[in-house]
């Protein structure tokens, strides 16, 4: 099974979906001037050192982040997306820090948004911890991080964005995702549910997807990037985000992008991409 310690994948394919995929989320909630609420439920460490021992053991990050770092041909979206990461690197030309999604989502907030980042590994917490001290309306905890969904929904905003991203390091995180779906879903039915999956093996991705279509949720929409064919070799092949009450610009958006990025980041050829409603409205 696919034993997902972030500091070893940061700015990895699946990086970049998530990520343009959650900065265009956040974007849109910000259309209207009343504040939201997000929470990240497996929130890691919050920023990367490419340069560290786990990261240059894999570099991952040169076939994601790393092949559109320096080309002058990026989409609007794209653009946007890799200017906040530039930012993070003091807008130097050089490639030395990566955001996770916490990081990421939280130079997104403005001052009447707030945000809930979790983490249970003993591990990366302290360091999410002390990235985090300097910003006032963001909250970080250790913890179960599934239990948050159920604990802190409905928000007092009444308008908010939840990240679900797990390791996958068990097979139980699969069916995990759809609880911690329902049971959001049931106190808070008009947010925004994101939820990133590796494919690693394409039937655990079917049985999460079946798993969401029984609760009977409407307006889920799927959008999936491969480098590679699906394979029974170990390693990650795709990823993909599913998107309960997307906005309503979202699927626009990802399949103007999605072309440009199976081009960019895959092997010659190798690259596809699907956006689809597994329910629609």
């Amino acid at each position: 099974m696919l034993s997902y310690r972030h500091s070893f994948h940061a700015g990895n394919h699946a990086d970049v979906l998530k990520h343009i995929v959650l900065m265009l989320i956040i974007e849109s909630l910000q259309q209207k001037e009343k504040g939201f609420y997000y929470l990240d439920t497996h929130a890691g460490a919050g920023l990367y050192r490419l340069f560290s021992q786990e990261a240059e053991k894999t570099a991952e990050y040169a076939e994601g982040i790393g092949r559109l770092w320096q080309r002058d041909d990026l989409p609007t979206e794209v653009d946007r997306y890799v200017k906040l990461i530039r930012k993070l690197n003091y807008g130097g030309k050089e490639l030395r820090y990566y955001a996770g999604s916490p990081l990421l989502a939280a130079n997104l907030l403005r001052p009447q948004d707030r945000a809930l980042m979790m983490e249970l590994h003993p591990s990366d917490f302290p360091l999410l911890r002390n990235n985090f001290k300097a910003f006032d309306n963001v909250t970080v905890k250790i913890g179960d991080d599934f239990q948050q969904v159920k604990a802190t929904l409905p928000p007092k905003e009444r308008r908010g964005l939840v990240l679900i991203d797990p390791p996958y390091e068990l097979k139980e995180d699969y069916d995990l995702v759809v609880k911690a779906i329902e049971e959001g879903y049931k106190r808070f039915a008009t947010g925004g549910y994101a939820i990133w999956y590796p494919v690693v093996l394409r039937q655990q991705t079917k049985r999460m997807i079946k798993g969401l279509e029984a609760t009977g949720i409407r307006k889920i929409l799927q959008i999936e990037l491969a480098v590679r064919p699906d394979s029974d070799q170990r390693g990650m092949t795709a990823s993909g985000m599913i998107v309960i009450n997307p906005p309503w610009t979202l699927e626009k958006q990802m399949k103007s992008i999605l072309p440009y990025l199976s081009t960019a980041l895959a092997l010659q050829g190798t690259g596809s991409w699907s956006v689809n409603w597994i329910t629609p409205e």
